[in-house]
């Protein structure tokens, strides 16, 4: 039996999309917002577009799904994999639309994204390079490479260690963090042609 990959679902909006592109490197799939579901998952993928707010206050209305989701990577150790607004949920906080809580998985605060660089326009929204960080090797899971990225909001981390990859618009932005048996991608593998399906093929293979 395949392991099953629970794709976190609360409303957020590029849902199906990564679905889609998990389905598509062969991954079992299950959409769910079922505690009990989470943490008999193998790995869990947290999707998420739009307002840091918007998508924590709609992780926050599934009842127990934070919970178990803790549960299944803290104590289960369950490979896990952010994207976009869902890395982004794994900070402390959020200061969009005034400030809100994240899960607090990895300390630092998602801020607006102020180019050094006047002429550089936010959002960050197009191509860009992957750069992964020397210490970065044990999270296999990344290899640079060229990425579909849309927001106008970034993840300033407190600990460097946490910063897994970095890309450049109109200076450094975080691309990917991660720890342990955990990790998020600030850009889109479903919409990054074959860069972001062989990320999720190597993620369906990740043995942290």
């Amino acid at each position: 039996m395949a392991e099953v990959v629970a794709l976190v679902d609360y409303g957020a909006g590029n849902l199906h999309s990564v679905e889609n592109a998990l389905r598509r490197v062969g991954a079992n799939v299950t959409v769910t917002a079922d505690p009990d579901v989470l943490r008999a998952a193998d790995r869990i993928m947290l999707p998420g577009v739009g307002s840091f707010r918007a998508c924590a206050e709609g992780l926050r209305a599934e009842t127990g799904v934070i919970e178990a989701m803790h549960e299944r990577v803290f104590v289960g150790g369950a490979p896990f994999l952010g994207i976009c607004v869902g890395m982004q949920l794994l900070a402390t906080r959020g200061l969009e639309h005034g400030e809100t809580p994240g899960l607090g998985w990895i300390d630092g605060a998602v801020r607006l994204i102020e180019p050094t660089d006047t002429s550089v326009k936010v959002p960050h929204m197009g191509w860009n390079d992957v750069a992964p960080l020397p210490h970065a090797h044990g999270h296999d899971v990344l290899v640079g490479g060229e990425a579909y990225f849309l927001h106008s909001y970034h993840f300033k981390l407190r600990h460097h260690e946490d910063v897994l990859a970095m890309t450049d618009h109109g200076g450094g932005l975080v691309a990917a963090i991660g720890r342990d048996n955990f990790l998020g991608v600030q850009f889109h593998p479903e919409k990054s042609q074959a860069y972001g399906l062989d990320l999720l093929s190597r993620f369906l293979e990740w043995k942290p």
